[in-house]
Formats: structure tokens, C-alpha cells, sequence
């Protein structure tokens, strides 16, 4: 059995493996690459070589496209490629006929009728040559940088190199052709995870792989990230835990944990491989002390922390189960709007359970992650990476994430650049309470201990003691977001 621990700092970038991922034959200088001619027009011309029938194709079609014209296969064989125009005999004489010339192994255009005099009639969005095959010479170099992209951040870039706006079926196809075509052996890419691993390792002194001696078969893989545990000792005391299955050939789960920060930002914590989400899978993964967890209500996170012998129960560990997980398996299960409005009501009381000091901690710090939509972040971290193999996803983890930081990075630098000393949530969060502590009245108690009284009226009614010397606030609204509630502002 082979496990695998990684730590590593994710402000440097790296490129590796990149040549096992994709191997490009090399041709003789005097044959075109995909989609060029020869003419200074832009134009074919007669005993011009090709590598390959299919960059003949991809040259014909690009032809087409950038000039928004068609054609159709007047004689397609094995050794001939024949197109003519569409409007051929009615206006336009334009045709191109390549041949492979065998003894010398490349195609060569033995006959060309110059420029099209004719244009499409209808104006399209698309384009009938703009086929999946097409698009995946485009996004080549897109889905190396990074095998999860978006469809419709495929699309952008067809439109900005074809000026044609292509429907979702067409690069969805286009996307899973080039990620079969680059992780056929997906064997190879199980057996080149630890050298990567390794390789990462060399290249940053910080970080550290650890294997598990044993029968070299991948059980699980366990990595987090330099920054990631740095970032979460100013984030709130809670965690998200979650999983998605991967599909394709060798399936598994991937689980993730998440926290926030003060900032309302969605921080990853560290990512697990597994075969499945087991008992085991989340044992291996719930290695932190001293938090909150909200998890789904799946048996196999209760049976983990069951088997935890008391590290992790309360007051050590609080479980708490995702409002919008509940939600959706009552709205799965029973189709009825009035009843998922009481779910709702229900869900949103204070657990009764909870004793009045933590229960103001983790109640409104788990409110405030579900307010803020942290309920998908597994589909936000790792969307479109359930069809890759093991090693991809690392690979992609590890780009999307330093994507993040470094984004971050320079919006902190801006903010702090321009003047500012507190985060944006945290100026916006002070005036709303400044203007929220106006109807609130205030009971003085002690003024040598800075003791108050303060009734909400306009609110509920409730009333809380203020503590101004010791920092105790009966609201919870503090300890939660380390700001000064309206309650402490009146």
C-alpha cells in the first residue's frame, strides 16, 4: 500500500512532465505546419508540401473559415484529397486537389484554381468546417495549462481566434477529444505521479514527498500546500470536508477540506485521493485538531470521526451538518416547495445542544460560511477535474491554486497600496454597524470596569452584556469576526 504526503510552496511555478504528456513529431522545414500557406496573400499555390493528410485538412479548413466560405469533397481516397467550392459552377471556379506523393512520403497540391470569388450568402454564428477536430488544434495549448478549463472559457478563446461563436456541444467534444488523445495510458500516468512528486520536491527545497514502503499500488494520496496551512491560522475555527467521485477509467473520490478567512474568502486546506469515500478515506483525511467540521450527512464522515475514541467529539471537535446539503437531499427526496421552506426554518435555529459559548462561536461562524456561498466550494476548487487521472489533478490542484494565491496576492498589494489599512469586508462590515448601533439603547452598569447593558430593540428585543475590558460580548458576533459589533459600537 502506498501513501503519499506532500507540502510545498505554491508562489513558484513549474513546468513538468510536459513532455510525456505530449509528444509532436518534427518535420522537415520546407513542410507547412497546420493551418499556413505559403503566398504572402495568405493564398495555396501549386507544389506546396504537407507533413500529413490531416494538416492538409486542418490547412484547407482554416482557409475556409477565416475567409467564411465553404466547400464540398469533390474525391476523398487515401492518396487524394479533392474539395471545390460550394458555389463551384455557379460564379466560383475555386478548387484544391493534394496528393501524397509516396516514394517521397509528404503531400504536395498538384492542382489549384486561385482566389474564391464568392462568399456565404447566410450569416452565421458558426460555422460548418468549425468542427470539434478544428477546436482542438486551437485549445491546445489551454487544456496543457490547465486539463480542467471550462467549456465556456473555450469558447471565448474560438471566438477570439475564428471570430465564430460555437455552440457548447461542439468544444464539450472538442475538450474530451484532446483529453483522450493526451491521457490515453492512463497507467502512465498513475506510475509518473511519484515522479513528479519527486521532481516538485528538487525543485523546491521546502516542500517534502513521503511514500509508504510496500506493494507499489496507489491507495490514497494526501497533499496540502505551504501556503494553505499558513493562510489557516488566521482563518475561523472551522473546516468543510467534502467529496466528489472521479469517473473514467480507474474511479475513486477526491475529498477536499476548506475554511474562511476573515475576509470572506474560501481558503483550501489539503486534498485527499482515495479509491472511495469510505470510513477509512475520511480517517485519513480529518487529521486536524481543535476545530468545527461541517460535513454532508454522509455515514461514512460519521463512522470516521465515531471511530476517532473521543479526539473527535465535543468540546474538542464539533460536527455540524451542512444546512445546503440537508436542503437538497429533502428537496431530492420530497418534491414539495412549502415543505423545503420549513426545512429551511428549521434548519437556520440555534442547536439547542450547544452550550451557550460555543454555540455563539461555531453557530455564527457556520452561518456566516453559509451566507457567503462556501456550501459549493468543491465544484469551485475542483470542478472539471473528475475525468483526469491521478496525476493531472495534482497537477491541476497545484496550477489552480497558485493562480489563486497570486491573484490575492497582488489585490492585497493594491488595497494596501492605495491607502487602505483594513480589508474591504471588514471597512463594510463597521459601517453597517455603525449605522445599525443607532437604535440601540444602552444601560451603563460600570464605568470603572467598562461593563454595559444593550437591548436591541428594533431587532428582537434581546439584551447583551458588554464587556469592554475583558472583550466578552454575550452577541457572539466578536468572536466570530474579531470586529466590533453594533452592540460594542453604541
Amino acid at each position: 500500500m502506498k501513501h503519499m504526503h506532500l507540502i510545498t510552496n505554491t508562489t513558484l511555478m513549474f513546468c513538468l512532465l510536459c513532455e510525456l504528456w505530449i509528444s509532436q513529431p518534427c518535420m522537415p522545414r520546407n513542410f507547412l505546419s497546420e493551418g499556413n500557406v505559403a503566398a504572402e496573400d495568405n493564398e495555396f499555390s501549386v507544389r506546396i508540401e504537407f507533413g500529413s493528410r490531416e494538416s492538409v485538412i486542418s490547412a484547407i479548413k482554416s482557409y475556409t473559415i477565416s475567409r467564411g466560405v465553404d466547400y464540398t469533397m469533390y474525391e476523398s481516397k487515401p492518396h487524394t484529397f479533392y474539395p471545390k467550392c460550394k458555389e463551384y459552377g455557379a460564379g466560383c471556379d475555386w478548387l484544391i486537389r493534394v496528393s501524397l506523393i509516396q516514394k517521397k512520403g509528404y503531400w504536395e497540391i498538384m492542382r489549384y484554381n486561385g482566389k474564391r470569388m464568392c462568399t456565404i450568402e447566410t450569416i452565421s454564428q458558426d460555422h460548418a468546417k468549425l468542427d470539434s477536430d478544428t477546436i482542438v488544434d486551437a485549445i491546445r495549448s489551454l487544456v496543457e495549462a490547465d486539463p480542467s478549463i471550462k467549456a465556456k472559457s473555450i469558447i471565448v478563446e474560438v471566438q477570439s481566434r475564428f471570430n465564430y461563436i460555437v455552440n457548447y456541444c461542439k468544444v464539450w467534444l472538442a475538450n474530451q477529444k484532446y483529453v483522450s488523445k493526451v491521457f490515453a495510458d492512463w497507467k502512465i500516468f498513475y506510475q509518473t505521479l511519484p515522479v513528479w512528486l519527486k521532481a516538485m520536491t528538487a525543485k523546491m527545497p521546502i516542500s517534502r514527498s513521503e511514500e509508504v514502503n510496500g506493494v507499489k499500488v496507489l491507495h490514497c494520496v494526501f497533499r496540502s500546500f505551504y501556503l494553505c496551512i499558513t493562510i489557516f491560522r488566521h482563518c475561523k475555527p472551522l473546516v468543510q470536508i467534502d467529496g466528489t467521485h472521479i469517473y473514467k477509467k480507474y474511479k475513486g473520490a477526491l475529498l477536499v477540506a476548506v475554511a474562511q478567512d476573515e475576509n470572506q474568502n474560501i481558503v483550501p486546506i489539503a486534498f485527499a485521493t482515495v479509491e472511495s469515500k469510505t470510513a477509512g478515506a475520511w480517517e485519513f483525511l480529518l487529521t486536524i485538531d481543535g476545530l468545527g467540521i461541517i460535513s454532508e450527512c454522509h455515514n461514512s464522515i460519521d463512522v470516521a470521526i465515531t471511530h476517532s475514541t473521543g479526539t473527535w467529539s465535543p468540546p474538542r471537535v464539533w460536527h455540524m451538518f451542512c444546512i445546503r446539503h440537508i436542503e437538497s437531499n429533502f428537496l431530492r427526496r420530497f418534491n414539495t416547495p412549502y415543505l423545503h421552506q420549513l426545512v429551511n426554518r428549521s434548519t437556520t435555529k440555534t442547536t439547542k445542544c450547544l452550550k451557550s459559548g460555543v454555540r455563539h462561536i461555531l453557530d455564527g461562524a457556520m452561518r456566516s460560511v453559509l451566507r457567503d456561498g462556501c456550501w459549493h466550494f468543491t465544484g469551485v476548487i475542483v470542478g472539471g477535474m473528475r475525468n483526469l487521472p491521478v496525476t493531472a489533478i495534482v497537477w491541476s490542484i497545484f496550477y489552480r491554486l497558485n493562480k489563486l494565491f497570486t491573484r490575492k496576492s497582488v489585490e492585497t498589494h493594491e488595497h494596501v497600496c492605495n491607502g487602505f489599512t483594513y480589508s474591504e469586508f471588514a471597512i463594510k462590515r463597521i459601517k453597517e454597524n455603525f449605522r445599525r448601533a443607532g437604535n440601540i439603547i444602552v444601560n451603563r452598569f460600570d464605568r470603572r470596569n467598562e461593563m454595559f447593558e444593550v437591548c436591541d430593540e428594533m431587532r428582537d428585543g434581546s439584551i447583551y452584556t458588554v464587556n469592554l475590558v475583558q472583550r466578552h460580548y454575550d452577541c457572539g458576533h466578536f468572536q466570530v469576526e474579531q470586529l466590533p459589533c453594533r452592540h460594542v459600537l453604541a
